[in-house]
């Protein structure tokens, strides 16, 4: 993999600087250029206030630094990587290109951040010994949170080229990288825009309304919720019309251009301005009602706004119960009704146009589905969307002869050998992961903890301490886990059974000790949501492995308890560690404060800010990557030699006058109406057991005596009506009620 130190942005727009700051994030000095310093400046302020943030922790803008093309060229000799993100246009591209080649150092790779102007046109204005370095690099926005990249070679792109950046996006930004022909659109604008343009145009046509296609192109068919009429909101409407006019100039009639050509209701719309989430109106508009807000959806013949109307397709409904994506997509291609109309009218020729250019736009079939599934978030591909149906059944849906499915080039990936499970239960599993390593997999929904994961937690230390090395938790799913199974507690509190909920609480108080004292490494291997039991079952793991984007934190105040697994104890002890100087009040009022307001991460950075993650914790850019670096991590502690942590007999705690000064604090915030009753009683319990509970002065109290104040607390919590109405909420909304 090649080395990058240093690289440099030319372009502070809103592609340019958020590349930087994701460059930034991966730990590069980058420096970003724009037409003056001021402009490239402009650039990196708009990034503290762009949302979704383009910045793991806000600190890592201090790794950026901006120059003007004109003043600051000379300072590109530093870069190992230069990045052009000017303007979609081939001239200005070329421009500033021959601009700054001089002062471009021959051995750094040039790339250009372009979503479909050939390569090869572009690369007409650099100097000839600069062309084998040449790249493209098409990132997708937002440029930290999409996994997939682009890379666009020229026939005179060196192969080492390719091949370092290819490992270097992989390991270092995290991203999903597919190798895409010079062609217009590349491959997943390419498929993605012809998929969109006929659902606009089916929109256009009145055929069938906003509402419909988006209920039929969304999670039904394993897409993100915003489906297709959200997403182009979100994207811009102006940009959808830009990328298909763009497309449409650019290739040949042979090529498909007509499917291009914007729809004119996508040109009225970009003259009426209305273009999506940056003008507040795009195919929908949320307007102020009632004290609330609605969302109205756009009357395509009129470009007026009109209330929602639900669709009625009840073949949605039937395949909601088929589990497996495929089977659905199956049933619901064959549909003779309005949703198998749209299907057939919006997929179907998806597919079929996919098929007829694959060898056109990819190296591979494959490369196809990829791209799709990490830029526009399909869970099947479209070769794999294919296979699920079946080609002939998908033929015959389309009234069509077989399509032509290319055949895969790429030889075979071995398979990986199939771990051997060890024990299962219907909440978690132990795998034999290999190199004697044993894994703790999750498989409830949401990765939920009940009775059964808890179980399976103390049986899998006493597995690993008997027969492997080391013990990793995680799984490849899209969360790591969201905490305790809140059902189970409503239902014993409601019928009173204290004794039931108090057991509950001790076995995962034990579950999560018997992870921190295991006789081998216990690596925690979270991502997507680390929420809280989640959360605190990664406090007790000796190393934890993040992915990046981990949302980590103990959020139980939301549903009216403390945490109560360790988790609070663990915080206090995390803060009295951090209390260099011996006055461990500060620290506290930061944990206090931490698990009082249920904060939580935006990044793995900003989980060690909180003190979710300590500084000898890591974090792992690309999370496919996250259970083998974890296993790696297991593997050195244990040939370092690792030895069990014991149980802390002296824990020093800062008694009743700490307790009173919290205490104020939740009064005057109670006060002020920043918080309601019920969690100014919450936040009374956490403080008690964040100075040593009924302690007569600042002294020293076990471990045990934490875990039994967290234990105290959390019960007496269960008997509040406003906790239980809560966790009511919670499960019935998937929101917090803050009554």
């Amino acid at each position: 993999m090649g080395h990058f130190r240093r690289a440099a942005v030319l372009g502070a727009g809103t592609m340019g600087a958020q590349i930087a700051a994701h460059l930034a994030n991966a730990g590069l000095e980058v420096l970003l250029l724009d037409v003056s310093r001021q402009a490239a400046a402009q650039g990196v302020a708009r990034l503290r206030t762009t949302r979704p943030d383009p910045c793991f922790v806000p600190q890592v803008l201090s790794r950026i630094s901006t120059g003007g093309f004109d003043d600051d060229a000379e300072r590109l000799r530093d870069a190992d990587w230069v990045i052009e993100a000017v303007i979609e246009s081939l001239e200005a591209k070329q421009a500033i290109l021959a601009k700054l080649a001089p002062f471009i150092r021959r051995d750094a790779i040039v790339s250009s951040n372009t979503s479909g102007i050939p390569l090869a046109a572009i690369a007409t204005a650099l100097p000839a010994d600069l062309r084998p370095r040449w790249i493209g690099t098409h990132f997708f926005n937002p440029p930290r949170y999409l996994h997939l990249l682009e890379l666009i070679p020229t026939p005179e792109t060196a192969p080492a080229v390719i091949e370092d950046l290819t490992a270097f996006a992989d390991v270092r930004l995290g991203k999903g990288v597919v190798v895409a022909k010079d062609t217009p659109g590349f491959i997943a604008n390419r498929i993605g825009m012809f998929a969109a343009i006929r659902s606009i145009e089916l929109v256009a046509a009145g055929t069938f309304t906003i509402e419909e296609i988006d209920a039929v192109t969304g999670p039904i068919l394993g897409r993100p919720k915003s489906a297709t009429f959200r997403t182009l909101d979100l994207a811009g409407v102006d940009i959808a019309a830009h990328v298909a006019g763009d497309l449409a100039a650019r290739l040949s009639p042979a090529e498909g251009r007509d499917a291009y050509t914007p729809p004119a209701l996508l040109t009225r719309m970009v003259e009426r301005g209305l273009l999506g989430d940056k003008t507040g109106s795009g195919f929908y508009r949320r307007v102020k009602a009632d004290g609330g807000s609605t969302i109205l959806a756009l009357d395509p013949a009129t470009l007026e706004y009109r209330p929602q109307v639900a669709p009625q397709l009840p073949s949605l409904d039937a395949a909601r119960a088929i589990a497996d994506t495929g089977a659905r997509l199956r049933a619901l291609m064959g549909g003779r009704d309005r949703a198998g109309d749209i299907l057939r009218a919006t997929l179907g020729l998806t597919l079929r146009y996919t098929a007829q250019v694959a060898g056109d736009i990819a190296h591979d079939p494959a490369d196809i589905d990829r791209a799709m599934r990490w830029g526009f978030g399909w869970e099947l591909g479209p070769f794999e969307t294919i296979a699920a149906i079946g080609e002939a059944e998908l033929a015959a849906a389309l009234g069509d002869t077989p399509l032509p499915v290319p055949a895969t080039r790429r030889p075979a990936m071995p398979r990986a050998t199939k771990p051997r499970v060890v024990t299962s239960n219907a909440g978690a599993s132990l795998v034999d992961a290999g190199d004697d390593v044993l894994r703790l997999e999750f498989h409830s929904k949401m990765n939920t903890i009940g009775g059964d994961a808890i179980a399976m937690i103390v049986a899998g230390v006493a597995e690993a301490e008997r027969h492997f090395r080391a013990l990793v938790i995680g799984q490849d799913a899209e969360n790591f886990s969201a905490g305790a199974n809140l059902m189970l507690i409503l239902l014993e509190a409601q019928e009173g059974n204290w004794d039931e909920i108090d057991a509950m609480v001790r076995a995962f108080q034990g579950a999560t000790s018997a992870l921190k004292h295991c006789a081998v490494p216990v690596v925690a291997a979270p991502a997507g949501l680390a929420l809280g039991g989640g959360c605190e079952i990664c406090l007790h793991a000796a190393r934890v492995r993040a992915a990046a984007e981990t949302y980590m934190g103990l959020v139980e105040v939301g549903v009216g308890l403390i945490p109560a697994g360790g988790g609070t104890r663990e915080m206090l002890l995390r803060a009295i560690d951090r209390s260099a100087s011996g006055d461990t009040f500060p620290a506290i009022q930061s944990a206090f404060e931490t698990i009082g307001f249920g904060k939580v991460s935006t990044s793995a950075p900003h989980a060690e800010q909180l003190g979710y993650l300590r500084p000898g914790d890591g974090f792992t850019m690309n999370r496919s990557r996250v259970l083998a670096d974890a296993t790696r991590d297991a593997l050195d502690l244990a040939g370092a030699g690792y030895q069990a942590v014991l149980p802390r007999a002296s824990v020093p705690v800062p008694g009743p006058d700490a307790y009173a000064t919290l205490s104020l604090g939740v009064h005057l915030a109670y006060r002020s109406g920043r918080i309601s009753e019920h969690d100014a009683r919450i936040g009374r319990l956490i403080a008690r057991v964040l100075t040593g509970g009924d302690v007569l002065h600042r002294t020293t109290v076990t471990e045990q005596h934490l875990l039994d104040l967290e234990r105290e607390a959390f019960l007496t919590l269960c008997g509040e009506p406003r906790t239980l109405e809560r966790i009511a909420y919670t499960l019935k909304t998937g929101k917090t009620l803050r009554n």
